[in-house]
């Protein structure tokens, strides 16, 4: 089984409550999920939040709309994700996800997924050489490293990323890199701030009433026509 694990919160200190904010008439965490979904190497998805009050909300709305959700300590996201993980059953893979990504290309993710199966790799991303505009960002990782980076791990800061600790032993941890054709690595789609908000906002407005299913292309390919967009396009 494949499982896709999307971090989300609604805590913030430059946009709060960014997951509940819309695109296109929808909060932004089901249109990060309407775009998972479309990931062909995916079996599950749950959404890990933190188990604050500030994410009650979140969680509520979520179980409501009949989504898997696992809620955790807030400082160890480690933890968490490799709880997603035993609750999902027997699980060969975790696809890392992060919740201010609204531009998720479900094309990637299953290129990466077959990265991590063709090469046997613990750890497969397209993060560690980044070439792809942040927020894109895909990792994939064996069930058995997420156990023991989980196990092992005793920095309450190192637990904040639960990939650090693979990322940082290539020598016992087996890589694989996902390099796009270009570099695109000096754009930035993360919504983290008001002004990515009203980008994404635009993005969406554009493209998803003509294709719910738009990808990475489209997103450049409208923004490098686009004056407006200048500081977006590559």
């Amino acid at each position: 089984m494949i499982l896709a694990v999307l971090q989300a919160r609604m805590g913030s200190s430059r946009l709060p409550g960014k997951a509940m904010a819309t695109l296109q008439g929808q909060p932004m965490i089901l249109r990060q999920l309407e775009r998972i979904r479309q990931a062909a190497t995916l079996s599950k998805i749950i959404v890990a939040t933190s188990d604050q009050p500030a994410d009650d909300a979140l969680a509520g709305f979520l179980v409501s709309r009949g989504v898997t959700v696992h809620r955790g300590a807030g400082a160890d996201i480690l933890d968490r994700i490799a709880r997603c993980a035993e609750a999902a059953g027997p699980v060969s893979h975790i696809v890392r996800l992060k919740g201010d990504a609204p531009f998720v290309d479900p094309g990637l993710i299953d290129q990466t997924v077959r990265l991590a199966l063709s090469t046997g790799a613990d750890y497969a991303s397209n993060r560690v050489y980044r070439t792809y505009p942040a927020g894109l960002e895909v990792e994939v990782i064996s069930a058995q490293a997420l156990r023991t980076a989980a196990a092992e791990e005793r920095d309450p800061l190192a637990r904040i990323s639960p990939t650090a600790a693979i990322r940082s032993q290539p020598n016992r941890f087996r890589h694989a890199h996902l390099r796009a054709v270009r570099d695109w690595s000096s754009l930035d789609w993360r919504v983290k701030t008001p002004a990515d908000l009203a980008f994404a906002r635009s993005i969406y407005d554009a493209l998803h009433p003509v294709d719910p299913g738009f990808r990475m292309g489209d997103v450049l390919d409208l923004v490098e026509s686009k004056q407006d967009l200048g500081r977006f396009a590559a």
